[in-house]
């Protein structure tokens, strides 16, 4: 498989590039659909649900595809993935994903790589895990869409790690030898294009459900449902780096906002340890919860 060790000249540039390269999944993804079409007349809907929602890059295989193949009776976009699977149904699935490339084996000489980009898919799954739950806090109109833009938040990320793992992890290096640079500063410098732009493209390009480009649209963040997966996806990043990370406080008090409800019950609903609440509260909680000695 190709990868790219140079940047390209446009956001076009780059989608033309990875669209031509097949979009692998996760070999354990593999392994389960094999283990579930074993026993197709007793798998579910949400046996493959399961499966899919573990791996943001299925995900976008399984809405591009309906996209792609998109019936008369299909009147609007399908971005859940119950609803992909109703309309598309148990075995024409299997038949359709049953030969799939993996990421591990198109990243088995670049270990690195391949370990980035499972840092950044553990993210992804953790982040539509917590923007989930939140949703549900809020009432949202529909919990599953939200669901899975949180699982594609990064999904630009991930293409890159496929495709130009040497590029992506000289960003990823810029950042950690000057933990104050800007994300979209580096991505400039290095592809010569943001995530951001490149994801947008990428939703138009592979024909992904329109709703995303609007879930995901960081200039809405007014808007609670847009703020719900920023948000998840935001406190995933920082949650990665442990519940030390300075960052995490300021996730806290946004997410207390958004959600109204009183910050020491958020960190309940979190696991956030106890002996950590008086670093991740407000001033005037932390002091009703002292720090544990020693």
């Amino acid at each position: 498989m190709p990868v790219l060790t140079r940047a390209l000249s446009s956001v076009e540039a780059y989608v033309d590039f990875f669209s031509r390269q097949p979009l692998p999944v996760l070999r354990r993804t593999v392994g389960e659909f094999s283990r579930l079409s074993a026993d197709i007349d007793r798998v579910t809907r949400q046996d493959i649900a399961t499966a899919v929602l573990s791996d943001p890059m299925m995900a976008m295989r399984l809405l591009s595809h309906l996209e792609i193949h998109r019936k008369a009776a299909q009147n609007h976009d399908i971005v859940t993935i119950a609803g992909a699977l109703v309309m598309m149904g148990v075995v024409p699935f299997f038949r359709a994903f049953g030969n799939l490339p993996t990421v591990e084996d198109a990243l088995a000489s670049r270990p690195q790589a391949l370990l980035g980009l499972l840092k950044v898919i553990s993210r992804a799954c953790k982040a539509a895990h917590y923007a989930r739950d939140w949703a549900v806090i809020r009432h949202d109109l529909d919990v599953n869409e939200i669901t899975v833009a949180a699982l594609l938040h990064e999904a630009a990320e991930m293409v890159f790690w496929i495709n130009a793992p040497d590029l992506i992890q000289r960003a990823y290096d810029m950042q950690r030898a000057n933990r104050g640079l800007r994300s979209a500063t580096v991505q400039r410098e290095i592809f010569g294009v943001t995530a951001s732009e490149a994801q947008s493209a990428l939703i138009r390009a592979w024909r992904l459900p329109g709703l995303l480009l609007n879930l995901l649209d960081a200039s809405q963040a007014d808007d609670p449902r847009v703020r719900t997966i920023t948000l998840a996806s935001d406190f995933a990043r920082h949650l990665a780096l442990g519940w030390d990370n300075a960052a995490l406080p300021d996730d806290v008090a946004c997410l207390s906002a958004l959600l109204r409800i009183p910050p020491e019950v958020l960190l309940r609903r979190i696991g956030a340890p106890e002996e950590i609440w008086p670093k991740l509260l407000p001033a005037a909680y932390a002091g009703a919860f002292p720090a544990s000695p020693g």
